[in-house]
């Protein structure tokens, strides 16, 4: 009979009443309860309650139940419609013996840095701030990061250091030296970044070092050609000495532009600093513009934005696009606990996991060790290798568009990024090879199957058989646009384009995942609100008619040079962290070795190929929507642009919207959000003519037609 009591009480502590999350916050801090003490008393981890009072997570039983008790005793004692005490500060208490221990075993919680209130004096300056996005429920700040998630360190000519962070706020540095930097960063600084996810890690504290703090710290300006070569200072460098000394580590990169220093982590205790140097090239020019060259205020303006929406830099936009996949789906958590009361870490479900993995041999890169045993110089074709790419196409302009006056490039906003979003692709474990599979589109993977006979002057268009022009498509299966010739390995969402086309398909064998999800869907959506953000600090808003947005489109990135600056490095993230899930061999490396990025999970040339392949599907589909419609097809396409011959030079002479505002459902639309178009540029058909007599026919205007310059070096390949 207890027995059963005791299952009657679980089950009414499962559904124990709890207040909204921001009445939790404020019942706990009138009563000048810490997190750390309410995590401490319910045995949980200090970011769990905090997920509470965010609203992100509820408790479950057991713990619901005593945190329900917990806060209606509060609530007792701090009715809402009365004056309440002061909020307390979430400081962090030294820790008591069993706190200590439940962290050392809690495996999965991550190493955090602990952050002691600064000592440093500290001044705000006029500095304009961007605003973050706005929620209905944000947590507090968490106080070990008060100042923000970096720090522009700069010096006077009176060798005084000064540290710019984000929101305009300004501290005075006392460290004499690069160790002393890093101790004093660790310990009063109060910079970093909370974890992304609840199982993820805390982000370490990014120091950005300009030319007068290199040369306060001994540090070179600039490096010699040796060093650039190497990417990092030489072993014996006065400064490395004294790091060594002060018993700092690096890691194998060194101290480049890039650099981590640390000690080893003592259980939840995590020691790490890393430094940037831009006058070492850190922020590639190509990505970052002139950020390197920007006032310390300017630059800790702009790095703080990005560091804010999207994550604290690791290294180029590509690494950090890479970097954040991880850190929004992290590979373990901790594990229930035991009899004992300890927790473990556990595989993440939803997860890639800690475990490299070998790709399907039509997924491997030339040079794998995977294809180790071909001959030399073999050249593997479509029905060896896969080969899902972005669109490079063109054609020849047909009579009645030669007397079109104007060719019109349209651009899909972070087209990668789109496409991402709700992609289905393998996780955790190995590919599986299946010969003579029956076609499943819900299944990640690659498939070999003959898709020639796909003819697209006939398809199906929703649910109706349309006749088109099909010599003036390109072909959604080939980068080239050019209609397959025969068997081809081709990503799911390829072939499931085939079989919404309406033709039937037959696969020869397929390499799939059965473990399968949504990983890339967290990462889409942080970029996109970054984007979206950025893009409206530029005055560009959601929502807004076509008119109005390619009116507020009109010189965006003159109205704010430092948020233009972050716009590109968001786009570059996206772009980069694709590419970078298939990141190739560099210098020193012999085909059929290995080369390092292969350790690492997130090495998925699988996952890039299903993104590129919708990516491609969807320009496509667009495509294809606009000429069953309006008779308009492309004239060249390169990637996520689309050029088309019009009687005027507006994307609305491309794109017919009617009065309410509404086009071709299932086409290009004009907007900010991803997926949606604007315009990438407008030149003459005069001009189009020319430069393809000059340069080759096979020249695609869709590179060039957003500046109209051609390099004379450009022969169309």
């Amino acid at each position: 009979m207890s027995e059963l009591f005791d299952a009657v009480d679980a089950l009414v502590a499962s559904r124990s009443p709890l207040p909204p999350p921001a009445e939790r916050k404020r019942l706990r801090q009138a009563h000048g309860l810490t997190l750390d003490e309410v995590a401490t008393a319910l045995r949980v981890r200090r970011a769990t309650v905090s997920g509470w009072e965010a609203g992100r997570t509820e408790p479950r039983p057991p713990e619901r139940d005593a945190y329900a008790r917990l806060l209606k005793r509060l609530a007792a004692l701090y009715p809402a419609d009365t004056e309440t005490t002061p909020p307390a500060q979430d400081t962090e208490p030294v820790p008591q013996a069993g706190a200590a221990a439940k962290a050392d075993a809690d495996a999965d919680a991550g190493n955090t840095p602990r952050h002691p209130r600064p000592s440093s004096t500290s001044r705000r300056p006029g500095v304009k701030s961007a605003a973050p996005r706005q929620t209905t429920t944000a947590a507090a700040p968490d106080p070990r990061f008060a100042n923000g998630p970096l720090a522009v360190i700069d010096a006077d000519t009176d060798r005084q250091v000064t540290a710019y962070c984000v929101g305009g706020l300004v501290l005075d540095v006392p460290a004499k030296s690069l160790p002393a930097l890093v101790e004093w960063t660790l310990s009063e600084a109060q910079l970093g970044a909370e974890r992304l996810h609840g199982s993820g890690k805390d982000g370490d504290p990014l120091l950005v070092l300009t030319e007068a703090a290199l040369e306060r710290y001994g540090l070179p300006v600039t490096l010699s050609e040796s060093e650039r070569l190497a990417g990092r200072l030489p072993d014996g460098h006065k400064v490395l000495k004294q790091l060594d000394r002060a018993g700092w580590m690096l890691t194998k990169r060194g101290l480049g532009p890039w650099a981590r220093i640390y000690r080893p982590a003592q259980g939840r205790e995590r020691q790490c600093v890393q430094l940037c140097v831009p006058s070492w090239s850190a922020l590639d020019t190509r990505t970052w513009g002139d950020a390197a060259k920007r006032a310390p205020a300017e630059l800790a303006r702009l790095l703080g934005t990005y560091a804010t929406r999207v994550m604290t830099p690791r290294g180029s936009t590509a690494v950090t696009g890479l970097e954040l996949m991880t850190a929004l789906n992290p590979p373990t958590r901790a594990s229930r606990p035991d009899e004992d009361g300890r927790r473990y870490k556990e595989h993440r479900p939803g997860s890639l996991g800690e475990r490299a993995m070998d790709c399907a041999p039509c997924e491997a890169p030339d040079g794998h060790p995977l294809l180790s045993d071909l001959p030399r110089f073999h050249q593997r074709g479509p029905a060896e290798m896969l080969f899902e790419e972005a669109y490079d196409w063109a054609r020849e302009l047909t009579d009645a568009e030669c007397m079109m006056r104007f060719v019109v490039g349209i651009d899909v906003n972070l087209a990668f990024g789109a496409a991402a979003n709700g992609a289905v692709v393998g996780l955790a474990q190995p590919p599986v090879h299946v010969t003579g599979p029956q076609f499943d589109p819900t299944l990640p993977g690659a498939w070999l199957v003959d898709l020639s006979h796909v003819d697209l002057s006939r398809v199906l268009v929703g649910k109706e058989w349309r006749q088109l022009e099909g010599n003036l498509l390109p072909s959604p299966f080939t980068p080239t646009g050019e209609r397959p010739e025969g068997p081809a390995w081709y990503a799911t969402p390829t072939v499931a384009y085939a079989v919404e086309l309406g033709y039937d398909i037959a696969p020869i064998e397929a390499w799939v995942r059965q473990e399968k999800g949504k990983f890339l869907d967290g990462w889409y959506k942080r970029l996109r609100n970054a984007y979206v953000d950025t893009m409206g600090d530029l005055g560009v808003g959601e929502k807004l008619p076509p008119a109005e947005f390619l009116r507020a489109m009109d010189g965006h990135k003159q109205r704010d040079p430092e948020m233009a600056i972050v716009l590109d490095a968001i786009k570059a993230t996206v772009k980069g962290g694709i590419g970078k899930l298939r990141e190739r061999a560099r210098g020193g490396w012999k085909p059929g070795q290995a080369w390092p990025a292969l350790s690492r999970p997130t090495w998925r040339p699988d996952i890039r190929a299903a993104v590129i392949a919708r990516a491609r599907v969807n320009m496509h589909r667009k495509m294809l929507n606009l000429a069953a419609a309006t008779g308009r097809y492309p004239v060249a396409v390169l990637s996520d642009c689309a050029v088309y011959a019009a009687d005027g030079p507006s994307p609305l002479d491309v794109l017919p919207y009617d009065a309410d505002g509404k086009t071709v459902p299932g086409s290009f639309r004009l907007g900010v959000s991803p997926g949606m178009v604007k315009h990438e540029g407008t030149r003459t058909t005069l001009w189009a003519e020319e430069v393809r007599e000059k340069y080759g026919r096979a020249l695609n205007l869709a590179r060039y037609v957003k500046t109209g310059e051609v390099a004379a070096k450009d022969d169309g390949e």
